[in-house]
């Protein structure tokens, strides 16, 4: 099992560095460039810069799941199938929202309600293929207590909510260069560990696992190579093609996983942007209702809550470091909580 993560790493990592020049400039030829949102911070220079260069990520999936995946595959419960069927599908619904932004020029995009409703049918999808999975079910494992919960029948509108809502922080988490590459490499290193903790010392099972391995670390070498392209300053951007497809196949690591819980650690900056939203979103609501003058006021200068240290003027390389330590204590601690 370590020798073909470690393949796939190095696989993965090659093929998002060898698809990267003939992508980008394929999207060049296509017109598909970045649409700057006119209210966001100065990034007009970006104005134009090929987007959906996710897909470069998630073509290094797709080849190492089928070179490595360890033989005989399950049929329809195979667990690395499961999880490329998912982050696959939410990568689709991001083309699409790419698609109409890159062709038409919209900034907005597919509607709110188009893009809740393909997230609303992939994450139930998948949230059902789960709880009747015999090696996943609808029961939960708790950080720190090595003990379980299970959530019986809620496990269902519990786990596609969940879904929906990371996987829509994921996307906007995706707002400056090199950001959620950088974060996606930690986050998939910290599942990668928790998988090898669970194999080899914790009593699970290598049969069963061998595939989420693969996928975990394919994700990592993906995003590594992408970051060639992608960082500061950024000759490609992942849009929503990447985003919403590495959303999906972080929270579907933590489903397939039973470790939901432990990705408010892995994942905690992803989650931070997207609480950083909803609290602006409603606090900006309610002063305004409830206020003398009826002005809105607001948490952060901007939300989510990276465009807010902009704003007080931090430089992107440096806001990527940030969060980069952040996410990479979290899962440590992560980690750590499967050894306490």
């Amino acid at each position: 099992m370590i020798w073909r993560m470690i393949a796939a790493l190095l696989l993965s990592l090659g093929i998002a560095l060898g698809t990267g020049p003939w992508l980008i400039r394929r999207l060049k030829k296509l017109h598909f460039g970045t649409v700057i949102y006119e209210l966001g911070p100065a990034h007009q220079k970006k104005q134009g810069t090929p987007v959906m260069g996710g897909l470069m990520i998630a073509l290094a999936m797709a080849a190492c799941q089928l070179a490595l995946h360890p033989l005989p595959w399950n049929g329809g419960l195979d667990l690395g199938l499961g999880l490329c069927a998912v982050s696959l599908l939410c990568m689709a619904v991001g083309f699409a929202d790419d698609w109409i932004k890159a062709v038409k020029k919209r900034h907005e995009g597919l509607t709110p309600w188009q893009k809740i409703a393909g997230q609303v049918i992939v994450a139930a999808g998948f949230t059902l293929w789960c709880y009747f999975h015999p090696q996943i079910g609808s029961a939960i494992r708790i950080p720190f207590l090595h003990t379980e919960w299970d959530l019986g029948w809620w496990y269902l509108p519990v786990m596609t909510a969940a879904m929906i809502f990371y996987v829509n922080a994921t996307n906007l988490q995706d707002g400056l260069d090199g950001l959620l590459g950088t974060i996606t490499t930690i986050t998939s290193g910290s599942w990668t560990l928790v998988i090898l903790l669970t194999t080899f010392f914790l009593g699970g099972s290598r049969t069963e696992l061998a595939p989420a391995g693969i996928f975990a670390v394919s994700l990592a070498g993906g995003c590594i190579g992408y970051l060639r392209y992608n960082r500061y300053p950024a000759k490609v951007f992942m849009g929503d093609t990447g985003s919403m497809f590495l959303g999906g196949a972080t929270m579907g690591l933590a489903m397939v996983l039973r470790q939901p819980l432990l990705l408010i650690l892995i994942g905690i900056c992803p989650i931070m942007s997207g609480v950083s939203v909803i609290l602006q979103r409603y606090y900006f609501k309610l002063t305004r209702r409830f206020s003398s003058d009826h002005q809105g006021r607001r948490i952060f200068r901007m939300s989510p809550v990276h465009h807010h240290f902009e704003k007080i003027g931090y430089s992107e390389t440096q806001i990527v470091s940030m969060y980069a330590g952040i996410t990479m204590i979290a899962g440590l601690i992560a980690v750590m909580s499967l050894l306490s």
